[in-house]
């Protein structure tokens, strides 16, 4: 059986990702309170319910063709019933579109319109910055600052006027305050503060600039001068939590103790893999693929919070934080943990 799973598990891969180098661009953080991140590599979650599989009183686009969609399928396919039933807890939920690559404009244009046509609206990830992940797991992104404005401003075409909610940038901020060596604070903040601006001008567009967790920084007081500059105050607010695994009372604490730092800035939170909260192992890599983790609460903009505008799922669960604990490269869809996520859910 473990021999027919991984050739039904390689198939799914194959099927999704081509030569597969597609699917390991961008995740995975190395100390404890960091964060990882999706692969780029456009696929997001299919599900039975409501336009576009999301649920009727959801405004959330779910893509057709996500990997746990297609593992479900070939789970079904061999017998798996019982497991392809808990996979459709993942395949059912909208999850983020990452764009990790140099040219986002007809990725951004294709989901955003797909998500029109369904009068649902687009979550989307703008990941490029340059030094992303301070050269670590999921190193890369622009090549200069010119290019990135460019790259902004292509994504930003993409948009139009449709509906979507754009996470700008996760880690680059909480990197920059721990300490990245790579990067000149002042250039990046600038970078940020244009792409939060350049997005921020499409009519649909809600834009949230990542903020971290409250692993990361402890002290959000930390944030508020490097936000500001990255111009957080003409954004919609901010993003929390993304690809981490802090409960939404410990995030929606810490996240109030920085919009009252920041005059009342609104929130979104990561409700992706938070269903058991964090590890509390020993260790400095809790952040990685974590065991007896949990599929966190279902997007929604019902959040019963003033202050949270949603509940996401940024991370998109059953991709690998990195080669830790068993795990695939970073970004590589891994079946087994998806597994384990959907069956120690909650909801």
């Amino acid at each position: 059986m473990p021999l027919v799973r991984a050739l039904v598990a390689a198939a799914v891969l194959a099927a999704v990702c081509g030569t597969g180098a597609a699917c390991a661009t961008a995740a995975g953080h190395r100390t404890a309170g960091q964060t990882g991140t999706g692969d780029g590599t456009g696929h997001d979650a299919a599900g039975p319910t409501g336009r576009g599989g999301a649920p009727h009183d959801e405004p959330f686009f779910v893509a057709p063709g996500s990997l746990a969609a297609r593992q479900a399928t070939a789970w079904r396919a061999a017998g798996r019933t019982a497991d392809a039933h808990l996979m459709d807890r993942i395949a059912a939920r909208p999850q983020a579109e990452w764009l990790t690559g140099p040219h986002p404009e007809a990725a951004v244009r294709d989901r955003t319109t797909a998500a029109a046509r369904h009068r649902r609206t687009a979550v989307l990830v703008a990941y490029y910055i340059p030094q992303r992940d301070c050269g670590a797991h999921s190193a890369g992104g622009a090549p200069s600052a010119a290019a990135y404005r460019a790259w902004i401003d292509a994504f930003a075409a993409g948009l139009g006027d449709r509906d979507a909610y754009v996470v700008v940038e996760p880690d680059a901020v909480p990197h920059t305050v721990a300490g990245c060596a790579q990067v000149v604070p002042a250039e990046r903040y600038a970078l940020l503060a244009y792409a939060v601006d350049r997005l921020g001008r499409q009519s649909g567009t809600r834009v949230y600039l990542d903020a971290g967790n409250p692993g990361w920084i402890p002290d959000p007081a930390r944030l508020v001068g490097p936000l500001r500059s990255s111009g957080v105050t003409r954004a919609d607010g901010v993003a929390l939590n993304v690809s981490n695994f802090h409960t939404d009372r410990t995030t929606s604490s810490y996240g109030r103790r920085l919009s009252g730092l920041l005059g009342g800035t609104r929130l979104v939170i990561d409700t992706s893999r938070n269903g058991n909260g964090p590890h509390l192992g020993p260790g400095t890599d809790l952040w990685c693929n974590p065991p007896g983790r949990a599929l966190g609460r279902p997007p929604t903009r019902r959040t019963g919070d003033p202050l949270i505008d949603a509940y996401l799922w940024i991370k998109r669960p059953g991709e690998s934080d990195g080669t830790c604990r068993g795990g695939p490269a970073a970004g590589r869809w891994w079946p087994s943990y998806a597994l384990d996520l959907a069956a120690n859910a909650h909801d």
